[in-house]
């Protein structure tokens, strides 16, 4: 028996070693307390080894010593191995401290045995014809067992703890190690206990600290596994359904079950189901991947589908698995968003870029088709807006999409270009121009509590040549529209050449102006002012273009297109810098005359027109009332408060004020009670019809009147006939302009007229 254990105990101690070698390479966490722990294992069994193999009492002595010692060494290592795998927070604290103050203790105290003999001693006992040597428990011995016992009862206690904490699939490593603890822990109770010879419990030790090693470092726990794969694939978003060799059902998960509507004793009716409803389930190829639709419009729903052959280890097909991706979420998003890009969000219809493409694509496609391009948009829709409301505004766009809706045919192309712009393409030999102005003239629009007469003007080109770039038909549409666009009796506008040579004549003179300036090819033409007396004592400074190619150009062939594009302000201030020159050259009698100059509407939305009027005025020298100041009532039509403040400081720095065209608007009376004048400028086209008319008379008589009770002086122009002079100066007119006196006349003319 001696010979028996002493080879066991030796293969157990070589078994140690390897694992704590192999445990020490590791590069799992735990791999380091796990080496410690199978290497203090060696010294309980190679103390026992020693008491099996000797023969005396020093050496079982000696050997008794190790074994002591080496389960203190144990209890060390297997407290700090069981803190480590279970993850324990008080490692490093004062109660892991504590337990080991208290195996400190007792490994010295054992070394202390020899020379005080407190801990055992060994007694002699007859094994097999020969002595085997035994301890003698004394005082020390009980506290090393309370202390070894005690470390090994905290690591039961804490390995405990843990596998009731964690899920029921992990406890599984907790326990094994637990168990293997606590068999050899009674083993070693019971051999302590019966006083048996040999201490077989060794063998236990050993065997602990193996298995420790295995289900620590080596055991794949595949029960685990299975059941997380299990989990994992059940709550896959994919349906997930897997098939045997003969493409049997085996199992789904809970996604795939839904899919089929099967419960899950029923899953082998899974495959005839799948076959129904996907027609690529039956491909014969091993492995493919497909996307498939079922249903249609708002219902559709839309899937991607993967098989897969499950291998084992050599290769050889064991099964294969299939996969169900629902992408209804994300394909409907993603239609969703290819929607919101080439539709506008308030109106539903195409947008720009979209509308364009189309169009583009269309009229190359069809090129014998005749195609028409229609640009219409709302006139004052700005005015609708600031009267009513943006939700009105937005209101009376979303009822012109509908219009366009309701009124178009399948094989129209249309949708929303700017703010309140819209473009339709539509096939016709010739558009019913006649049609669409009935359909647009009588365009009303109720919210309910509102009716608002919409006022719609559109532009009309047919497309000759389908490859001209999409936003140069609607440009020309649109060029056309603004022939119309100051009517309200005419709505709709065809382009054709007249229009197409005016854009071009527009872009030659625009480009051009620059040059004109710098070479002074504009002049500011002057046409007298008079008195009652018929004494000249200003005049009206007129710009005029002496074009080095065209001519002299009279100002309704470049003004109104200065006007459109912003430009008239450069014109403008060229001609008020040259009436303070002509002004500042003036001496002697000439020094007392006044030059009036135009302001137009433009120039207040790209200049302070104030400071660069005085800014010329401080620049030249002169007086700030020979200068005076001429604006219509349209300047008053926007930002009124900001207008009316700006006549203050004018008229306060010693500016003349006027109010030009007097009478040609609607809100003239309206305006007049509110603005700072120094004078009214009586429009010319309330004269023509004052001779002879007795109301058109009566009308201009008490304006004149008018005029002077609000301390304000009076100018006419167009005066043309003396009958005309002598009735305006009866009714006590005080200033006049006309052809009467002068047309508007060259700086030099001017003089001599003076002289």
């Amino acid at each position: 028996m001696r010979a028996v254990f002493s080879v066991i105990f030796f293969l157990l101690i070589l078994a140690l070693i390897l694992c704590a070698v192999f445990a020490r390479r590791s590069h799992k966490p735990i791999g380091q307390s796990l080496s410690i722990l199978c290497a203090s294992l060696i010294f309980p069994v190679l103390g026992n080894l020693i008491l099996v193999i000797s023969r005396n009492e020093l050496l079982s002595f000696i050997g008794s010593h190790v074994y002591v010692i080496g389960m203190d060494l144990m209890a060390f290592s297997l407290i700090d191995f069981t803190m480590a795998y279970c993850n324990v927070s008080w490692r490093r604290n004062w109660k892991s401290y504590l337990v080991y103050t208290l195996l400190t203790v007792d490994i010295i105290q054992v070394f202390l045995n020899p020379f005080f003999g407190h801990v055992f001693a060994i007694k002699p006992t007859m094994v097999e014809g020969s002595a085997y040597y035994q301890l003698v428990p004394f005082l020390g011995l009980t506290y090393h067992r309370i202390a070894v016992y005690a470390t090994v009862l905290i690591s039961i206690i804490m390995l405990l703890a843990k596998s009731i904490r964690v899920p029921r699939i992990y406890a599984e490593k907790y326990y094994v190690i637990l168990l293997t603890l606590l068999l050899a822990a009674a083993w070693q109770t019971y051999y302590i206990v019966a006083q048996i010879p040999i201490d077989r419990s060794m063998v236990g030790i050993g065997a602990f600290g193996i298995i420790l090693f295995y289900v620590s470092l080596i055991y794949r726990p595949f029960r685990v596994l299975d059941k997380m794969l299990a989990n994992v694939a059940s709550k896959l978003p994919e349906a997930i359904f897997f098939f045997d060799t003969n493409k049997n059902c085996i199992w789904a998960n809970e996604h795939g079950l839904k899919l089929v509507q099967l419960e899950e004793e029923s899953v082998e009716k899974a495959p005839s189901l799948l076959s129904e409803m996907f027609n690529d389930f039956n491909k014969q190829e091993p492995e493919w991947t497909s996307k498939a639709v079922i249903g249609s419009g708002q219902s559709a729903k839309y899937y991607t589908l993967k098989k897969q052959n499950l291998t084992d280890a050599k290769g050889s097909v064991i099964g294969s698995f299939f996969s169900i991706q629902d992408n209804t979420e994300i394909e409907r998003q993603l239609q969703q968003d290819i929607y919101n890009a080439s539709h506008d969000r308030l109106t539903g219809l195409l947008n720009k870029d979209a509308l364009f493409q189309e169009i583009r694509e269309t009229v190359r496609r069809e090129s014998t088709t005749p195609y028409w391009i229609a640009y219409f948009d709302i006139k004052d829709f700005k005015i609708i807006n600031d009267i009513f409301g943006k939700e009105m505004g937005d209101f009376v766009l979303q009822k012109i999409a509908k219009w366009l809706r309701v009124h178009s045919s399948s094989n129209w192309i249309f949708g929303r270009l700017t703010g309140d712009a819209f473009g339709i393409c539509f096939p016709s030999n010739e558009p019913n121009v006649r049609m669409v102005e009935q359909q647009i003239s009588k365009f009303v629009l109720s919210n309910g509590s509102v009716d608002h007469n919409i006022l719609i003007h559109v532009g009309l080109y047919k497309i000759t040549d389908p490859d001209i770039d999409v936003s140069i038909m609607f440009d020309r549409a649109h060029v056309a529209l603004n022939t119309v666009k100051g009517e309200f009796n005419r709505h709709v506008a065809i382009y054709n050449d007249m229009m197409r040579n005016q854009v071009l004549w527009d872009q030659k003179i625009s480009a051009q102006l620059e040059k004109a300036i710098k070479e002074r090819q504009l002049q500011p033409y002057l046409q007298p002012i008079v008195d009652h007396h018929g004494k000249i004592i200003g005049s009206e400074a007129l710009v005029r273009w002496i074009h080095p190619e065209e001519g002299f150009l009279p100002p309704i062939k470049f003004i109104p297109v200065f006007e459109r594009n912003g430009m008239i302000a450069e014109v403008d201030k060229y001609i008020w810098r040259r009436a303070c020159e002509i002004l500042a050259s003036w001496t002697g009698d000439k020094s007392k005359l006044f030059i009036s100059i135009n302001i137009s509407p433009k120039d207040f939305y790209f200049m302070d027109v104030y400071s660069e009027i005085t800014a010329l005025v401080k620049e030249y020298g002169i007086e700030p009332s020979r200068l005076r100041v001429e604006i219509t009532e349209s300047v008053m039509m926007t930002d009124i408060e900001n207008r009316i403040a700006i006549l203050n400081n004018f008229r306060e720095s010693g500016f003349i004020v006027e109010m030009d065209d007097f009478g040609s608007g609607y809100s003239s009376l309206n305006q007049l009670k509110d603005m700072p004048l120094d004078g009214l400028k009586i429009d010319m086209k309330f004269l023509s019809s004052a001779i002879n008319n007795e109301r058109s008379e009566t009308i201009l008589r008490y304006v004149v009147r008018m005029s002077k009770e609000l301390g304000l002086f009076s100018l006419t122009e167009g005066v043309e006939t003396k009958e005309q002079y002598n009735m305006l100066n009866e009714m006590g007119c005080n200033l006049f302009q006309g052809y009467y006196f002068a047309k508007p006349i060259p700086l030099d003319e001017f003089e001599k007229l003076i002289a």
